[in-house]
């Protein structure tokens, strides 16, 4: 006769633990590789499907709002179908998902299977990390949670490198197929090991809630995606989508004040380090996944980098979140969380600033150790936040705290990779125009460079377009500098508002 914990669960022995712990840190990997290596195939997809750069920020921009607006769902899905249903269901809507990546022949089918990547793979964190929780007796749940977190820190490091040579040597599409055979052991690994969970009665979910603050952030985020592109209240789909935005999040506010039961519970704001957590979450989200979106663009574009190398970088990325992890695991947490956030964002606004200070001839040493230090701040400023943002929680609250915040989160990143490539596209717009105005007869140094290098000339229509296109180099150039140094700003300006946290000694 089976016997159940107090959870409901099954018991289940030492090796039954472990292997289930195996399987849920191959989940947690499987997903969070899908984070970062749709970047590295970033300017190769641009180009095999003839996409401007704001237009290809769609592609990692929907992921990550389909996640925001999936995860509170977490909850409803898993009381009225059970944990290991919701997983099965979601591993494998994310495989087929992944594999459809790979076959997308537009722009639009790549955006639409994001989405889908998005929505299916938003349980399975936060319903694997319960699952680790629920498994273990509490003495050794710490262990197991270094563990399980390994998933989530090595993924972010092996994708964009394998990812990078897959692409280099085959194609882009095979960074969306290399996560299938994964998925599907993945997929085997649930179906065998995770048992069912008695069902919980009173499932419920608000509808109303739900649907109009997916609608706000869709369209919010289709607002920031298109605009610059569209000339902003100028183009009807942009005023039309800024409506939808407002009327969405009326309907969401005024119903969430109302009602009984709402999809998320304001009442939660009342507790100070919550309401400062999610602020800070929001800004750790701006800054999170900007930068690992504009270099690859950057480095292949202006500096012909080859996936292979810029998928390097970004996992040089996550050794450093990964060392940050180590600090607070081996003695970070006695420190108080507020001076280990501030180190954490200081380290990141730094790296912005020599970010901003990048040449057009930036060597691969540069990128390299920003990229190190970003991720280094990314490491220490994830576990103090959680500390202090659930601090004042009862146990009770933690789940749907824990659903605002991540959604609050990755809403966060996804605004900023939108807000940064307007900023590049505009202002290098600005400054190819003010750049331009030098190439006339009238500049002492075209002559000079024209005879002694013969590299540019307004004499001939070759030399004349040779210059053209250094200028726009130049230009962009200047427009990922300003996306930088908004970067920098936004790192440094939260700084102040950490101390405002309140902690027991």
């Amino acid at each position: 006769m089976t016997t159940y914990d107090s959870t409901g669960l099954p018991r289940t022995t030492t090796f039954q633990n472990a292997v289930i712990l195996v399987t849920l840190t191959l989940v947690t990997m499987l997903y969070a590789m899908t984070v970062t290596i749709a970047n590295v195939a970033l300017p190769q997809i641009k180009g095999a499907l003839s996409a401007t750069t704001d237009e290809i920020a769609l592609i990692v921009t929907f992921n990550i709002v389909a996640t925001a607006v999936a995860t509170p769902m977490t909850g409803w899905l898993t009381a009225r179908y059970g944990r290991r249903n919701v997983m099965i269901f979601g591993v494998a809507g994310f495989t087929i998902a992944s594999f459809l990546c790979g076959t997308a022949t537009s722009l639009e089918q790549l955006v639409v299977y994001r989405f889908m990547q998005g929505a299916f793979g938003a349980p399975l964190v936060p319903l694997s990390q319960a699952i680790v929780v629920d498994s273990y007796p509490k003495e050794k749940i710490g262990q197991a949670n270094a563990i399980f977190g390994m998933g989530v820190v090595m993924g972010p490091i092996l994708a964009p490198t394998i990812g990078g040579y897959l692409s280099e040597t085959y194609s882009w599409r095979w960074v969306f197929f290399m996560v299938v055979p994964c998925g599907m052991v993945s997929l085997l690994g649930v179906a065998l090991f995770i048992k069912r969970r008695r069902s919980r009665p009173g499932a419920y979910l608000d509808w109303t809630g739900f649907i109009a603050l997916s609608l706000a952030i869709a369209a919010f985020q289709f607002m920031l995606d298109r605009g610059e592109r569209l000339d902003w209240f100028d183009n009807w789909q942009i005023t039309a989508c800024a409506w939808v935005a407002v009327l969405g999040l009326w309907v969401f506010v005024s119903h969430s004040l109302t009602a009984e039961r709402p999809f998320l519970n304001p009442r939660l704001l009342m507790k100070r380090n919550y309401a400062l957590g999610l602020m800070i979450a929001f800004v750790f989200g701006l800054l999170n996944f900007t930068p690992i979106t504009l270099l690859p663009a950057l480095l292949q574009t202006l500096r012909g980098y080859p996936d292979s190398i810029i998928g390097l970088i970004l996992g040089i990325r996550g050794t450093g979140t990964l060392l940050g992890f180590f600090f607070m695991f081996l003695g970070g947490s006695r420190i108080d969380p507020r001076y280990t956030m501030f180190a954490g964002f200081m380290l990141q606004g730094i790296s912005g600033w020599y970010m901003a200070q990048f040449s057009v001839n930036l060597t691969t040493f540069d990128v390299l150790w920003t990229s190190w230090l970003q991720g280094l701040g990314v490491g220490m400023i994830w576990v103090p936040l959680t500390v202090v943002t659930f601090s004042q929680l009862n146990d009770e609250e933690t789940a749907e705290g824990s659903s605002i915040f991540h959604l609050v989160r990755n809403f966060g990143s996804s605004v900023f990779i939108s807000v940064t490539i307007a900023i590049m596209i505009r202002t290098g717009q600005m400054n190819y125009a003010t750049l331009s105005q030098s190439a006339t007869p009238l500049n002492s140094a075209l002559p000079f460079q024209d005879s002694l290098f013969a590299f540019w000339s307004i004499d001939g229509v070759g030399t004349l377009a040779a210059l053209s296109g250094e200028i726009g180099r130049q230009a962009t150039m200047i427009g990922y500098l300003n996306a930088f140094y908004a970067f920098t700003m936004t790192a440094f300006a939260i700084c102040p508002f950490l101390f405002m946290a309140r902690l027991r000694r």
